[in-house]
């Protein structure tokens, strides 16, 4: 598939997750253009003011959440806490799980130095796309998209300090390794609406499939991403050649032989 025809692809998940509709993308585009790309072009726009829009909003947004989820708490335990969710590694992390890096324009420069998936690019372009939802949706629309990604780090935060999010470390540990992500499924829903109960599979190709559970999807996602980690620990020291797609429900060796 060309770049172009994945970015599109991308673009339009992300158009039906967001809630734009097909002829109206609003502020979108804006916010999916680096400047990179807007240099080379010469097109007006990129998305460097909707970043700064969304920047406020982020921090309004979780501080908000972490006041009301821990009443008792210090400013400076709020504060700490803030900065463990506001901050470029956390952020990037949300806009992999996102598929933003595939959605945006970038120029060739940056597209040949994996732009894509920067670090400090991916968290200006998830704060874009915050930033635009709020210019086009309102508020409620941004505050829902970004606390489906960071509720759950709002929610555990007095204990954030002592065990880091699963979830972000198979992240990084698999995209470290493969240059892929981990692939959730939610496999059911069970209880009545006031204790539901999730349970959520997480596959890494056929390396390793784990499931979780969880009284949110988020939280059973957790669960599971806990179990892959210790499924995929301790890392062999040698042949980290990339996982195949996921074929099957029953773990295979997390590396299996190239002629297979």
């Amino acid at each position: 598939m060309s770049t172009l025809s994945a970015r599109a692809v991308a673009i339009e998940r992300l158009r039906g997750l967001l809630g734009y509709p097909p002829d109206d993308l609003g502020r979108l585009p804006e916010a999916l253009t680096h400047k990179s790309y807007a240099n080379e072009t010469g097109e007006p726009g990129d998305n460097e003011r909707l970043e700064f829009l969304g920047d406020a909003i982020v921090g309004l947004v979780v501080a908000e959440a972490l006041m009301a989820r821990h009443p008792g708490a210090t400013e400076g335990q709020l504060s700490r806490w803030r900065a463990g969710i506001v901050n470029a590694r956390s952020l990037a992390t949300f806009a992999r799980e996102r598929g933003l890096g595939d959605a945006l324009r970038v120029g060739r420069g940056e597209e040949l130095t994996g732009g894509r998936d920067k670090e400090t690019l991916l968290a200006d372009a998830y704060e874009a796309v915050v930033g635009a939802l709020y210019r086009d949706q309102g508020l409620d629309a941004a505050r829902r998209f970004l606390l489906e990604d960071a509720l759950p780090r709002v929610e555990e935060a007095d204990v954030a300090q002592a065990r880091p999010d699963a979830k972000t470390a198979l992240q990084e540990l698999v995209h470290a390794r493969w240059r892929m992500s981990p692939s959730y499924t939610l496999l059911e829903t069970t209880g009545p609406d006031h204790e539901k109960l999730f349970t959520v599979q997480v596959e890494v190709g056929d390396a390793v499939t784990t499931r979780g559970v969880g009284r949110s999807k988020k939280l059973a996602e957790r669960d599971a991403a806990q179990a892959a980690l210790e499924a995929l620990s301790p890392a062999p020291s040698v042949d980290e050649s990339a996982p195949s797609a996921a074929g099957s429900e029953s773990p295979s060796p997390p590396y299996p032989p190239a002629d297979s």
